[in-house]
């Protein structure tokens, strides 16, 4: 099945796709700063670029896309370019379980959560937070 698009609609549909400040990721911080908590940082310098960090508490959390990290709940299969997508997806996987392995190695708690969840159930998704913020309280 070929591309709907010509290469350059495609072009621009891509290059709308966000990496940081999506709607998932607003959405926890607002409900993280709603509750007073503070202390986290949004662009700080860490392996795999986590979305929020708390480094007094070396917390990474990362706002995993259901697609480009593919969740096993809710990814659909490609219906174009099978084989591009396939490697790209499985490359973000391999990548995203060597930047987990390397910050556990330097102490740091990752928590991975899906796009999903956040819009599904908010209150759980830092519920789980805050627990992890509780037990690494020096």
């Amino acid at each position: 099945m070929t591309d709907v698009f010509t290469r350059k609609q495609r072009s621009y549909c891509m290059s709308r796709i966000r990496a940081k400040d999506t709607q998932p990721e607003i959405m926890l911080r607002k409900a993280i700063s709603k509750t007073g908590i503070r202390g986290y940082r949004l662009n700080y310098r860490l392996l795999g670029k986590p979305d929020i960090v708390f480094p007094k508490r070396k917390i990474a959390i990362f706002i995993d896309g259901c697609f480009w990290h593919k969740c096993p709940k809710c990814f659909s299969q490609f219906s174009t370019r099978k084989k591009y997508w396939v490697r790209k997806i499985q490359s973000n996987i391999e990548r995203d379980k060597r930047v987990n392995a390397e910050l556990r190695k330097g102490g740091w708690k990752v928590l991975r959560i899906w796009e999903h969840e956040i819009r599904k159930n908010l209150n759980k998704c830092y519920s789980g937070i805050y627990k992890e913020l509780a037990r690494r309280s020096y």
